[in-house]
């Protein structure tokens, strides 16, 4: 059996304090882990590419625990919206824009102008105007939407180390603050596709 096989079958179990679920088992305490996210709560969950880091958006004290966390003091972090009516109530869409988002759900991060600076923390985006968008096409997408609040979306990793895409690859200093994670296998893919559509300018990752 392979190291993330074990993971997978046993139905509780904790890394230096990180609760580690199944989709099964976190659906079952769905309610429990939403307030703890409502909450503030720092997780690892999965998406269509890799597994990403996250927090609620709108909690300041928690997107600067994840900056710490990654080593990474300045850099803009993207949010998982909960719908693409988000998307179009909190960010100004031209006609590209709005085709754009016609796209999604997909593996795709779209760079646009922030229209309500309130709907994130103000260290989400230190200093600039643009926020990175995703929906991914992946089941997690719903419990965002019930959630109704954005989320940081940001890669498990330290800033410019390997990107996460299996619980082995978990750099260890991740570990010390995240109070769970959401665990489904490894996984192939990459970071999604930056599409910047205020430079327009397209990133492959």
């Amino acid at each position: 059996m392979s190291g993330d096989g074990k993971y997978l079958n046993r139905p509780l179990f904790f890394i230096f304090g990180m609760e580690i679920l199944t989709k099964t088992e976190f659906r079952l305490r769905l309610d429990e882990f939403l307030e703890k996210i409502s909450n503030g709560a720092v997780f690892i969950y999965p998406t269509d590419t890799i597994y990403g880091i996250g927090c609620n958006a709108l909690n300041k004290r928690s997107v600067a625990r994840i900056r710490e966390l990654k080593r990474r003091e300045t850099n803009p972090f993207s949010v998982w919206a909960p719908s693409k009516e988000w998307i179009k109530d909190n960010c100004i869409l031209d006609k590209d824009g709005k085709e754009a988002v016609d796209l999604l759900p997909g593996p795709l991060t779209l760079v646009l102008e922030l229209k309500k600076k309130i709907s994130i923390a103000d260290n989400v985006a230190l200093g600039i105007k643009t926020l990175g968008v995703r929906i991914p096409n992946h089941w997690f997408s719903k419990v965002v939407e019930q959630l109704g609040i954005p989320l940081v979306t940001t890669s498990a990793n330290k800033m410019g180390r390997k990107f996460m895409t299996s619980v082995e690859d978990l750099d260890p200093d991740i570990k010390e603050d995240v109070k769970f994670m959401i665990y489904e296998g490894p996984k192939e893919g990459r970071p999604s596709k930056i599409i910047n559509l205020v430079e327009g300018v397209v990133k492959e990752r």
